[in-house]
């Protein structure tokens, strides 16, 4: 079992520091970053852009991977975006995951006061979104044309530092995102659905497990010598994650039992959402991380 942990991009860099720094040295596996223009409840709140926040981090670590939880094409055209990726993937020597996904009818998109998109074509843009960026960052010179994105002739040069080109985690909660998964990610990643228990909620991540497993046998990535890994994000769930030892301890357990590689918690903040205590995160760090991870406890 790998963990990672979100930093939301919200404080000035003084404070931020830190807490790179610290999840390079607590031993987590990977840390993100929310690649927003605003979000949710902190929209009227200080925020910062991922790109250059990620890139800040990897000047101050030197072993986790990074990456964005999760970047859309709400407001990202994947043209200039992969340039942005090839700089961050070469900044960090090849310690970059791109995190992606269709993006909401939120603020990102309002802000910029784009007509409001159906579900389905916010499908078909975030198809767009993720062959494009493929075809971005593996190849020079690369032409795409579709209703939402067209490419003529971009340069990728020098390319990502890691090949064929920097993984992707897609995020998916939906038969056909999850075919897109299936057939693009280095690794999936669910929130499972909204609920107003821990039971309802554990149930939808079984469910969105299982529909997973339908959507590899359906693009044939079954079949793959190279798995998908399976990223959770315990902290859609009613209860967060690091509301203590004991709370985290059992969602990582439950969360292995379904077949997930991956969890992902966020950092504690002084009030919601993800209100906590750092003492919590430290004493998981020092009791129950090393477990996790197969590593002898310091």
């Amino acid at each position: 079992m790998r963990v990672g942990i979100v930093i939301l991009p919200e404080d000035r860099w003084w404070a931020a520091e830190p807490k790179w720094r610290a999840a390079d040295e607590y031993g987590f596996d990977h840390a993100w970053t929310y690649d927003h223009l605003g979000w949710r409840s902190l929209v009227d709140g200080p925020w910062f852009d991922a790109v250059p926040t990620l890139t800040a981090a990897a000047g101050v670590t030197s072993r986790i991977r990074l990456g964005t939880f999760v970047a859309s094409p709400n407001f990202r055209h994947p043209v200039p975006f992969m340039r942005e990726l090839n700089t961050l993937d070469d900044i960090s020597d090849g310690r970059i995951t791109l995190g992606i996904g269709a993006g909401t009818a939120a603020f990102d998109a309002q802000v910029l006061g784009y007509p409001e998109l159906t579900t389905r074509q916010r499908a078909d843009r975030f198809t767009e979104f993720v062959e494009s960026l493929d075809g971005l960052l593996t190849t020079d010179k690369f032409d795409y044309t579709g209703t939402y994105f067209t490419a003529v002739g971009a340069r990728n040069l020098p390319g990502p530092v890691q090949r064929p080109r920097i993984p992707f985690l897609v995020a998916a909660n939906a038969p056909r995102t999850m075919r897109l998964a299936a057939r693009f990610g280095a690794g999936w990643v669910t929130t499972g659905r909204p609920a107003d228990t821990q039971q309802e909620w554990w149930k939808s991540v079984a469910e969105k497990s299982a529909a997973f497993d339908r959507a590899l046998e359906e693009t044939g990535r079954a079949e793959a010598n190279v798995p998908v890994h399976r990223y959770l994000s315990l902290d859609a769930a009613p209860v967060y994650s690091l509301s203590s030892v004991q709370a985290f301890t059992d969602a990582a357990g439950l969360a292995e039992e379904l077949g997930f590689t991956d969890v992902v918690v966020h950092w504690p903040r002084s009030s919601g959402p993800y209100e906590g205590h750092e003492s919590v995160l430290e004493n998981v760090v020092d009791t129950v991380l090393p477990d996790l991870q197969g590593r002898p406890k310091e």
